[in-house]
């Protein structure tokens, strides 16, 4: 490693107590397809619960789309082996039905039969519906159907809101090199752009995609969005990046204006600022923190502080039954620590511009051989740069195997500088090549099989009786409590509405 680098890690690394009880959790979408790898339509299944209140599965935008979420965990391995034994429930309740492996989706019918997520009658249960609606009314349903992994990030000793904006500051800088690293979705079925402009080439009959592309989901056709490209979010602080959404949320914007709230008795959408909620805030990563009952995660950040982070560019694996494995998630515990500890300069407008634009080049031509990336006034080779960003990240690695006991962080940094030296041993290479090798170019095809095998290696792990039986408790638990919600409502869901959007929340 350069002196220049050794300087940049040249902060304290945390104690082993520390790095042994690193915190994360994840939260996993996947669409429900049928057998003929058509997205099914079904209802959410019944012996899952309730969607609304169940605390590990529920559903994404869509009732098709599954959302499987882990607990908070101190180790890689248990964290997976929850994720895991979710999956088991889960497809012991959807029958034929498969979690379609990739997240890019299946074949889509037309944008207004695929179903939105539905909660019940309460108002929290509507609202959650109704803000669906309103995706679908400005970004179009097809492009909500992307699924991925969020991983969720914090240490456990006591951070500051600026130590955790310092972190998002050199993440955002280097997130590039994970869309390099991890990005599994090159090619799409052509239904998904059925009837929009693209720049994509045909591979086949039914598929479409780059020849370099890391990652569709997170390029262009996937979650983007022209108006919050007016949003110029500053991760400088909590004060500023609570400002920039603040404003966003509650100073009404005329496109959404002209969509209207309601038409007659049925609402479009929950409002018609910039952004519904702040989850319509699309980003690499977030600043979270648990909210209360009822409250806005906006208000709970500004009152409490960031509690972790929320990565979310992580693409589905399909080459793995559960979408993702222990040796990605060691290397985005070294990737984040690094981001962490190293010294993060503020972020400037120049910058905000260079990281959007080093998103979208690395998302669909990061195989590209020569790939040059903005840094600062000029520009880098991204291999280069990744070379020198796992070169400082070599001593987390090593602190962490030496907190943890092995060598496993070593071996998962050491295979991202493997496939940072060989383009054709990353993710969204091998899928290109499997889908030439075995399935005639045909994005379904392939996805479909590695569905298929997944779901076979899913049913024949053993579930403990105790297991099945403890989900079976919670899917009912959940039912009760949804029912409990919807029997005390006290106030009409228009007077909720308004209430629940009132600028003063934000505040108060």
């Amino acid at each position: 490693m350069s002196a220049e680098a050794m300087e940049r890690v040249a902060m304290p690394m945390p104690p082993r107590e520390v790095l042994s009880h690193l915190r994360r959790g994840i939260e996993k979408e996947s669409l429900r397809v049928r057998p003929d790898g058509m997205l099914a339509t079904t209802p959410h299944p019944a012996r899952l619960g309730s969607a609304l209140t169940h605390p590990f599965v529920t559903t994404d935008f869509s009732e098709s789309q599954a959302e499987l979420i882990t607990g908070v965990h101190t180790s890689a391995q248990s964290c997976l082996d929850e994720l895991t034994e979710i999956h088991q429930i889960v497809y012991r309740a959807i029958g034929d039905e498969l979690l379609w492996a990739a997240s890019m989706p299946c074949r889509l019918p037309a944008d207004d039969a695929i179903p939105l997520g539905r909660y019940g009658t309460s108002n929290v249960g509507r609202a959650k519906t109704v803000y669906r609606m309103g995706l679908s009314h400005r970004y179009g349903r097809r492009m909500q159907t992307i699924s991925g992994i969020h991983y969720n990030f914090s240490l456990p000793d006591k951070r500051s809101n600026d130590d955790y904006f310092a972190l998002i500051r050199n993440f955002r800088r280097n997130a590039w090199l994970l869309l390099y690293l991890f990005g599994a979705s090159p090619a799409v079925c052509s239904s998904f752009v059925a009837g929009r402009a693209h720049e994509l080439q045909r591979l086949s009959g039914d598929t479409l995609y780059l020849p370099h592309a890391t990652s569709l989901r997170m390029g262009r056709l996937g979650y983007q969005s022209d108006a919050q490209g007016s949003l110029a979010v500053s991760y400088n602080n909590l004060k500023s990046y609570v400002a920039s959404l603040q404003e966003a949320l509650t100073k009404p914007y005329p496109p959404y204006e002209a969509i209207g709230v309601r038409d007659g008795d049925e609402y479009r959408q929950l409002g018609t600022t910039l952004l519904q909620i702040e989850n319509e805030f699309y980003g690499t990563i977030r600043p979270k923190r648990v909210i209360n009952p009822g409250e806005r995660p906006l208000h709970a950040l500004r009152d409490r502080g960031v509690e972790y982070v929320e990565v979310r560019l992580m693409d589905l694996d399909p080459f793995h039954a559960i979408g993702i494995t222990a040796a990605t998630v060691r290397m985005l515990d070294v990737f984040l620590l690094h981001c962490a500890l190293t010294p993060s300069p503020p972020d400037t407008a120049q910058e905000l511009s260079a990281i959007v634009g080093n998103k979208q080049r690395v998302a669909s031509r990061g195989r590209e051989p020569g790939l040059r990336l903005v840094r600062g006034a000029g520009e880098v080779r991204l291999s280069d740069w990744g070379a020198e960003i796992l070169a400082e990240c070599a001593p987390f690695a090593a602190a962490l195997d030496q907190a943890n006991g092995g060598n496993a962080h070593r071996d998962a940094l050491a295979s991202a500088v493997a496939a940072l030296n060989d383009p054709a041993a990353t993710p969204s290479a091998r899928v290109l090549e499997a889908m030439a090798r075995d399935h005639g170019n045909s994005y379904v095809h392939f996805v479909l099989e590695q569905s298929r095998a997944h779901r076979e290696a899913i049913l024949k792990l053993p579930l403990a009786d105790e297991v099945a039986v403890r989900y079976a408790r919670l899917a009912e638990e959940s039912l009760a409590e949804q029912r409990q919600i919807e029997a005390s409502e006290t106030i009409p869901f228009e007077a909720y509405r308004q209430l629940y959007l009132a600028p003063l929340r934000l505040n108060e």
